[in-house]
């Protein structure tokens, strides 16, 4: 019998369900370590079902939001490295809903892959399950779908999508006024987004993420790379029982002011002054390395700060009090002024 008389199969197509089922039950207790009383069944059926019926009031509105991790899945799979990577994904989702007013309910997660392997798996669904547990949110549900002639065997992507409850008239933002204080809370790295411009810069200067991170660092330019993004929704959810909260701004692709201006009335202007707030040292090396202008900087990347919360000035304060006894470092970092909607990075 030559090849091509040889009875195909799933497998033999580059599709393994096997290493499909035992990667399921791998991720079981992780799954489980998340649950809530309102989740309903278990892990394994068509859907995820989540009772909101003690949780929901006559005007409560339901917030969705689905992200990714970008090309940062890249570097972890050239560093061998799955573990974090599911909790920057939770964290995308999650905190994008926040920025709404609105409290995490529940989570899914989809894992595309050139080639199932249960153990990747396992590590980066603990991952998305540390991350829910972080956020409050359940896991209920999920998909590992192998893709064999789309991706290479070593390439994986990841989408998550959150799902959280907010009153209708505790939607964010609003009322937001010249005067108004910025706060600016702390992102120890890139958190998801300007990845394609760092491993191009790294590439281009020859720069191997096995190297040292800087100079007397003891991990890797790739372990940093990798640092896990912050999770803010608790943060956010506990300032709100707190403080007035004008808008939260998730900093993201876009960067700063990319970000601030969607939260801004079409009478104002953001801006927030660099020097005002320390920036790791991740951002430096990675201009240097790609000889990045400090304006594109400025447009794809955090530079350290991870979220906005805008205040009234009375307000500021506490907020400062409230959110650095969270855990997180926070600065005031920039004011809303009269203006015409726009926002700006300005260089003290």
């Amino acid at each position: 019998m030559n090849r091509r008389e040889e009875p195909l199969t799933y497998a033999s197509s580059g599709v393994d369900i096997g290493a499909g089922d035992r990667a399921v039950e791998m991720i079981k207790a992780h799954v489980a370590s998340t649950l809530r009383p309102e989740v309903v069944g278990s892990i394994g059926g068509f859907g995820g079902l989540f009772s909101i019926g003690d949780l929901a009031g006559r005007n409560s509105l339901l917030v969705a939001s689905t992200d990714g991790v970008g090309t940062k899945s890249v570097v972890a799979g050239q560093m061998g490295k799955y573990d974090t990577i599911g909790i920057d994904l939770v964290a995308m989702s999650v905190d994008d809903v926040a920025t709404c007013g609105a409290d995490p309910l529940f989570f899914l997660d989809y894992i595309s892959v050139g080639k199932v392997v249960p153990e990747h798996i396992d590590s980066v669904v603990a991952g998305v399950a540390r991350g829910c547990r972080e956020a409050g949110c359940a896991l209920i549900g999920g998909e590992i779908s192998e893709h064999p002639g789309l991706m290479n065997e070593t390439e994986f992507d990841l989408v998550g999508f959150a799902v959280g409850l907010v009153d209708r008239d505790q939607v964010l933002p609003r009322d937001v006024r010249a005067g108004d204080r910025i706060v600016g809370l702390a992102s120890p790295g890139l958190r998801s987004n300007g990845y394609s411009l760092a491993r191009q810069a790294f590439a281009r200067a020859d720069i191997s993420l096995n190297e040292p991170a800087w100079k007397g660092a003891h991990h890797s330019l790739g372990e940093e790379l990798l640092t896990p993004s912050v999770i803010y929704a608790p943060a956010l959810s506990h300032l709100r029982e707190h403080v007035s909260v004008h808008a939260f701004v998730h900093v993201t692709g876009g960067g700063i002011a990319g970000n601030l201006v969607r939260a801004l009335p079409p009478h104002c202007d953001g801006v927030v002054t660099r020097g005002r707030f320390p920036e790791p040292r991740i951002f430096s090396i990675v201009q240097k390395a790609g000889n990045i202008s400090d304006d594109e900087m400025e447009q794809v990347f955090n530079l350290g700060l991870g979220m906005l919360v805008v205040v009234a000035a009375g307000d500021l304060h506490k907020t400062l009090d409230t959110v650095r006894a969270s855990g997180h470092e926070a600065w005031e970092v920039g004011e809303i002024v009269v203006g015409h909607g726009k926002a700006q990075v300005v260089r003290s």
